[in-house]
């Protein structure tokens, strides 16, 4: 701690002369005080003054005319007044063209000192998470692995999980990284000493097997489940299957003969027939467990699929192995029973239902034999000895060229050395192949792999990243995982700093499948779908709910962001879009005619009401509570994501939202909201939130269209602050489009925030101002943004550590006389 004051003490004067040198070159651009001025003594200065000090802010102890020199201040100013927060409803405010006067007057004496002073920010070193991780194998190994199953949980911040700050290495998981080089090695290479394994895939029990499930399944198939899977070597595997039993292990579905097939790649390994052999006396069909059949019943409807499973040879590599039934077109006859839910689901043994998959079990491998030809091997196995002679230099060939894609740089003299050396080892243990293995471990354990450290030079001011740190940067922000060789070589050649080299590569990196990284990172994290697996919707509610619909969501937003970044429309049309893509689980929850089967497929809503993402179930679900809707959720949700003015958390003693029928009548949620917003403390943040989730509340907890809701009609009206007024779900997107600048703001900062790995700050403001006013031209499509978000100086450029700062500073004063 002493070093660090000392440290701190000494670097006081360094700082001092910095800020000088900034204020001189910053007055020359600020103005001089003019009618900026004037209006903050009208609107603002009678709170914000020595004195009163509201909200930690005298606005009158500031020079107006020296913008640059209290720059975050300002910032927080020019947000404040852009949405429209301050001064507060009630206060005097100015009318629209004097706000857009300050707004504009402000952020351009920003953005001239952000300019001329750039402060581009620094992110610490970065690990590889998760995700980065999986995807740095497939790259760099052929190679599918379950990064869920290698790493361990880690938490998301500032909304993602790739920002840097919250990457902390912990002993226990560095072991982790150990061990899973460990096993990513022995898998690539395809090591024969592996013993048998079990890989268990389990069914959610909530999921309907009663249709076809997803394109890996073959057609006039019924549930189910279909994984890829590695097999690491050739040898004998076992597949097995286990049915679904329900709460007393009885097998359920047993009455009726079924059909099940094993497959992989497609290929039929072998059809069982089970059920309908009508073992003796049956127990009753919602009492099995209570009330007992037949010996011979019994033990049958406990071990009828004790032979579902296969022994057969398989090559090495990636496959698909799928279980499923064979679909059985029935018509019900007699009076339909209402549909199981709750308790009932998982209790009654439905002896005359359709059995269903509860999971997939592949153990192996057994009399295992060398993989000689498979992705990773050819990814790995660059040369192959001819003689014992030529064994080192091919060693050394394989793990330098592994290692430069792994370090995304060429690899040092010392580090290759230091890979041959573990290479040596296990050639000494075993053959080529074990050496090899070995080396590969030792590039999946280095820190060069496993951390992003960005270089600093000797100089001490803002630095342009080299054309190695750019490229890694780069990658990882589009698809979340190491450079390809063309970016490497760009890199390497130093011509990677190019503008128009630059373009060229984010036009092809966007066109390349690995892209779907932004959408399955960012676009999840960002509109906070993470929290879609954790909701469990009451049952009673809304009976329907199973993991079909659940995926089902899941996939329509995936499917639908995706679609607009290939076809690289404006990012505006994330909101105003008219389509969207469905399948028929989620065409009857949407109550859409004349949609079929699992495969989704683009629909064009005329409604007003679905396309875009405002009439998307997952996101309607997750900013609801399990049993109702919430307009406060909803709206925070609006305001954070959409519109980049979150509210304030609220304070400890908010009293909660009375339950409905409290006092012994039926109330509406927005009934209960108002009198919730009596509280002085409540209607500072509700002002802003409940008109935005009040708008959607023709919606339920589901994302389903509803007219009445606690048997009150839906009031979807609203109205703002400032006098704004719109209704229901066309409304919220009519008011959204008029806003389009908010939103690509709100969306630039969190896709800018995404690219660099950490948390976008005041200085940060300018940039993300200047990415807006680029892609402008462009109607601000996908690939505008992306490339202005490249070109940004957050993005392209760094500053030292502070610990660097000062360490250069103090050995500057130990050799200066």
């Amino acid at each position: 701690m002493a070093r660090w004051l000392l440290g701190a003490w000494l670097a006081v004067p360094l700082l001092a002369a910095t800020l000088q040198a900034q204020d001189a070159r910053s007055a020359a651009l600020s103005p001089q005080p003019s009618a900026l001025a004037g209006s903050l003594n009208t609107y603002c200065v009678g709170c914000h003054n020595t004195r009163l000090r509201t909200g930690n802010l005298a606005l009158d102890e500031i020079d107006t005319g020296r913008i640059a020199a209290a720059q975050d201040v300002w910032e927080k100013v020019a947000r404040k007044l852009r949405t429209r927060e301050m001064p507060p409803a009630g206060a005097r405010r100015p009318d629209d063209d004097t706000y857009r006067r300050l707004i504009t007057s402000l952020e351009s004496d920003l953005d001239a000192a952000a300019a001329a002073a750039p402060r581009p920010g620094r992110v610490p070193v970065h690990r590889l998470n998760r995700t980065e991780y999986t995807n740095a194998i497939r790259d760099l190994l052929a190679l599918e692995v379950d990064g869920r199953q290698l790493i361990a949980d880690e938490p998301a911040g500032n909304g993602f999980d790739n920002v840097a700050s919250v990457l902390t290495a912990s002993p226990a998981l560095i072991e982790t990284y150990l061990s899973a080089a460990s096993t990513v090695a022995r898998l690539a290479v395809g090591d024969r000493s592996l013993g048998p394994v079990i890989d268990t895939f389990k069914v959610p029990t909530a999921m309907a097997q009663d249709d076809r499930l997803g394109d890996r399944q073959p057609f006039g198939s019924r549930g189910g489940v279909a994984v890829r899977y590695h097999f690491p070597v050739d040898g004998t595997y076992t597949i097995s299957v286990v049915l679904k039993r329900q709460l007393y292990l009885y097998l359920i579905g047993m009455g009726e003969p079924h059909q099940i097939d094993l497959r992989v790649d497609g290929a039929l390994l072998k059809r069982f027939t089970i059920g309908g052999e009508g073992r003796g006396m049956t127990a009753p069909e919602s009492f099995a467990g209570n009330t007992q059949g037949d010996p011979a019943w019994e033990v049958y409807m406990h071990t009828a699929d004790a032979g579902l499973e296969v022994r057969v040879p398989i090559k090495a590599g990636a496959r698909d192995v799928s279980v499923s039934f064979l679909r059985q077109h029935i018509e019900p006859e007699g009076v339909l029973q209402p549909p199981q839910r709750g308790f009932a689901r998982t209790t009654n043994e439905q002896y005359f239902g359709e059995p269903a998959v509860d999971s997939l079990h592949i153990s192996g491998p057994y009399q295992p034999s060398a993989a000689r030809d498979t992705p990773s091997r050819r990814k790995i196995f660059v040369c192959r000895p001819a003689s014992r002679a030529e064994e080192d230099g091919c060693a050394r060939r394989i793990l330098s060229t592994i290692a430069r894609r792994a370090y995304r740089r060429p690899p040092t003299a010392a580090e290759v050395r230091t890979l041959v050396e573990f290479y040596r080892a296990g050639r000494a243990d075993g053959d080529f192949d074990l050496g090899i293995e070995r080396g590969l471990r030792r590039v999946l354990s280095s820190p060069a792999f496993l951390f992003r450290i960005e270089r600093e030079p000797a100089a001490s001011a803002p630095f342009a990243l080299s054309p190695i740190d750019l490229a890694s940067r780069l990658s990882f922000f589009l698809w979340s995982s190491i450079p390809d060789e063309e970016l490497l070589n760009l890199a390497t050649a130093g011509t990677l700093s190019d503008p128009a080299v630059l373009d060229r590569q984010v036009q092809r990196m966007l066109r390349d499948g690995r892209s779907q990284a932004l959408v399955d990172n960012f676009a999840m994290q960002w509109l906070q779908l993470g929290r879609l697996a954790g909701i469990v919707p009451d049952v009673d509610e809304f009976p329907e709910f199973d993991e079909n619909l659940r995926e089902a969501m899941r996939e329509e937003t995936r499917l639908f962001v995706r679609s607009q970044l290939r076809e690289d429309r404006s990012v505006v049309d994330l909101v105003g879009a008219d389509y969207s893509f469905i399948n028929e689980r989620l065409a009857r929850h949407y109550r859409v005619p004349d949609v079929y089967g699992s495969r989704f497929r683009r629909v064009t809503f005329k409604d007003g009401i679905r396309g875009g993402l405002l009439g998307q179930a997952s996101i309607l679900t997750a900013t609801s509570y399990p049993n109702r809707t919430s307009p406060v959720l909803r709206g925070r949700w609006l305001l954070e994501t959409l519109l980049g003015a979150p509210p304030p958390p609220p304070p400890p003693d908010v009293p909660p939202l009375k339950e409905n029928g409290a006092d012994g009548e039926r109330h509406s949620v927005r009934e209960r909201l108002e009198a919730h917003r009596k509280n002085p403390g409540c209607a500072i943040c509700h002002v802003r939130m409940d008109p935005l989730g009040f708008s959607l509340e023709n919606l339920d907890a589901l994302g389903r269209w509803r007219a009445a809701s606690d048997g009150v009609p839906v009031d979807a009206s609203a109205s703002l602050p400032d006098g704004s007024r719109f209704d229901g779900v066309a409304g919220l997107r009519s008011l959204l489009m008029s806003h389009r600048e908010d939103f690509v703001r709100t969306f630039a900062d969190r896709l800018l925030s995404y690219a660099i790995g950490r948390g976008t700050e005041l200085s940060d403001f300018p940039a993300v101002r200047k990415i807006v006013r680029d892609s402008a031209a462009q109607d601000y499509r996908w690939s505008a943004i992306i490339t202005a978000i490249v070109h940004s100086t957050p993005f392209r450029m760094s500053t030292i550590s502070p610990a660097t700062a000062i360490a250069r500073d103090s050995d500057t004063r130990e050799h200066t006389p």
